[in-house]
C-alpha cells in the first residue's frame, strides 16, 4: 500500500500507527541491551540471583563488583571514529558553489554536528539505531554572512533516551516514512507523542490516556524525508557481556572471601583451656578479645590465598574482551606498564582502525542522506542560490583516529622524491584547516610578500 494512502485524513489513527510500527529491520529491544550496557543491571546487582545474607543480627551485605566495560566499548568506538571530526570537501567550480558550500557548512557548525556526531556514535554502537530530525525555525539568523528568515535545528532520537523508531521501507528498500514515538511530561501526567515524516507531509498524533487523536499536519516542501536513520544488528560489545558477566562473579565472590578472612586469626598454642571473648560474627570487627595462661604462645596466622589464579582469570576475560572486539586497551594502567617506543604504540591502532574502516561504510551512507537533507533545506532558505546548492558536490571524511607524528610522515615523502616539494601551497592550507576560505588566505600571503619585498632596503 502507499503511503499517502495509509496517512491519508480520515483514516483510523489506531490502525495507521499501527502499520507505521511494521518494522522489516530486526534491531535488538534496548530493554534487553541496557542490562549489559548498565553495570547496575547486570547478574551481580540481581538480589534475586545473588542475595544478600541474612542474619540474626541483620542483613550482611555481600560483596558486588562490576566491570562497565560494554559501555566503554561504545565510548571507546565512538571515540575511535569521531573523536577526529567528520570533514565535508566541497569541490566548488563558481563563485555561487563557494558561498553555498560556506552557508552549508556554517548550518553544520552552529548546530555543532562534531558534538552531535559523538553523541549520535554513542548511542548507535550502543542501543543500535538512531534517528536525527533536521527542522526550521523562523528566525533570523545569518550563516556565513548570508542573512536567512529560517533557522535550521536538528534533534536526536534513540531508544537510550526512551524514543522508540520505525522505519518504513518499501519492496526496494527505499525509506517511504520515519516514525518516533516519544513521551513528555506535562503538568503532572505523561503524554505519549508519535511523530511521522514523509517525503511530502509531517503528522502528529497525541495519546492522553485513550486512543490517539491527529495534533497536527503540515506539509514538508523538500520532497524528501526531513531526517536521516542508521542502525545495525548488534551492539558494539558482540556477546561479550557474559564474558564480563563472569569476571564479575569471579571478583565478587572473591571479595566475600577477602572481607571474611582478611580478618587477623589471633591463635594460642596451649594445653589449658583458655578462655576468650565471644568470636564477633561482623565483618568489619577489627580483632577477638582473649585470655590465655602465662606459658601459652599466641600470635597472628596469616590467610593463604591462590590469588594469581584469580589475577589471570580476570586479566585473561579483560584482554580477550578488547582483543575480539579490536579495541585498544588504552587504560593509564596498562599503557604505562607496557613500555615501547612511539612507533610501537601507534602499531596498537592498526587492529582498531580496521574496525572504524569496516563501521565506516554505513556511517558514510548516513552522512551523505544528511547532506543532502542540509542542501534540501538550504535551497528552500536561499532561493537564489539553490542551483549552486543543487550542483555543489560535497564528499564526506571519516578520520579515523591515530597516533600520527606528521613530521615524520613529511620527511619520508621529501626523502622519497629526493627533497621536491611534495604538496601545493593551496593543498597545504587546506590540510592545516586554520582558515575557511583558502583562496583569500593565498591572495593575503601573496599580498604580504609583495609588500616585502618593496621595503626590502636597497644597498
Amino acid at each position: 500500500m502507499d503511503i499517502k494512502e495509509i496517512v491519508a485524513e480520515g483514516n483510523d489513527p489506531v490502525w495507521v500507527i499501527g502499520r507505521l510500527k511494521e518494522k522489516s529491520i530486526r534491531v535488538p529491544a534496548w530493554a534487553t541491551l541496557d542490562k549489559a550496557y548498565d553495570p547496575k543491571k547486570h547478574p551481580v546487582m540481581d538480589q534475586k540471583l545473588y542475595p544478600d545474607k541474612v542474619t540474626k543480627k541483620g542483613v550482611q551485605k555481600v560483596t558486588r563488583i562490576t566491570l562497565s566495560l560494554p559501555k566503554l566499548a561504545a565510548k571507546r568506538m565512538s571515540g575511535l571514529m569521531f573523536g577526529l571530526p567528520v570533514k565535508r570537501i566541497y569541490k566548488t567550480q563558481s563563485d555561487e558553489e563557494k558561498r553555498a558550500a560556506n552557508i552549508i557548512e556554517a548550518i553544520f557548525a552552529k548546530n555543532r554536528i562534531d558534538s552531535v556526531n559523538r553523541e549520535r556514535g554513542k548511542q548507535l554502537f550502543a542501543s543500535c539505531e538512531v534517528a536525527t530530525i533536521w527542522y526550521s525555525q523562523e528566525q533570523d539568523t545569518t550563516y556565513a554572512g548570508e542573512p536567512s528568515r529560517l533557522k535550521l535545528r536538528c534533534k536526536s532520537y534513540c531508544p537510550m533516551n526512551g524514543d522508540a523508531i520505525y522505519p518504513l521501507y518499501d519492496e526496494y528498500d527505499d525509506m517511504i516514512a520515519l516514525s518516533i514515538e516519544y513521551q513528555r511530561r506535562e503538568g503532572d501526567r505523561d503524554v505519549t507523542y508519535f511523530d511521522t515524516y514523509t517525503a511530502t507531509e509531517h503528522i502528529r498524533w497525541r495519546t492522553e490516556g485513550g486512543s490517539p487523536e491527529e495534533e497536527i499536519r503540515e506539509s514538508i516542501e523538500l520532497a524528501k524525508i526531513p531526517g536521516v536513520y542508521l542502525y545495525r544488528p548488534e551492539p558494539i560489545w558482540e556477546g561479550e557481556a557474559e564474558n564480563v558477566y563472569e569476571a564479575e562473579w569471579t571478583l565478587s565472590r572473591n571479595g566475600n572471601y577477602i572481607r571474611k578472612n582478611a580478618r587477623p586469626n589471633w591463635v594460642i598454642f596451649s594445653d589449658e583451656k583458655v578462655k576468650t571473648g565471644q568470636e564477633p560474627t561482623n565483618d568489619n570487627e577489627g580483632r577477638n578479645v582473649l585470655r590465655y595462661p602465662k606459658d601459652a604462645k599466641a600470635g597472628y596466622v596469616t590467610w593463604q590465598q591462590a590469588i594469581e589464579s584469580i589475577k589471570y582469570h580476570v586479566e585473561e576475560i579483560k584482554r580477550n574482551f578488547f582483543t575480539n572486539l579490536q579495541l585498544p586497551d588504552m587504560s593509564m594502567d596498562n599503557m604505562k606498564s607496557t613500555p615501547m617506543s612511539g612507533e610501537a604504540r601507534k602499531m596498537l591502532f592498526i587492529d582498531a582502525q580496521m574496525k572504524a574502516e569496516d563501521e565506516s561504510g554505513p556511517w558514510l551512507e548516513f552522512f551523505d542522506r544528511e547532506v543532502n537533507v542540509v542542501k534540501a533545506f538550504a535551497k528552500k532558505m536561499y532561493p537564489s542560490l539553490a542551483g549552486a546548492i543543487e550542483s555543489l558536490q560535497v564528499e564526506v571524511l571519516i578520520t579515523v583516529y591515530q597516533i600520527r607524528d606528521e613530521t615524520e610522515r613529511i620527511n619520508n615523502l621529501t626523502n622519497a622524491t629526493n627533497g621536491k616539494p611534495i604538496a601545493s601551497q593551496r593543498t597545504a592550507i587546506q590540510r592545516l584547516g586554520w582558515v575557511d576560505d583558502v583562496d583569500a588566505e593565498i591572495a593575503q600571503l601573496e599580498s604580504e610578500s609583495t609588500v616585502s619585498l618593496f621595503d626590502e632596503p636597497t644597498v
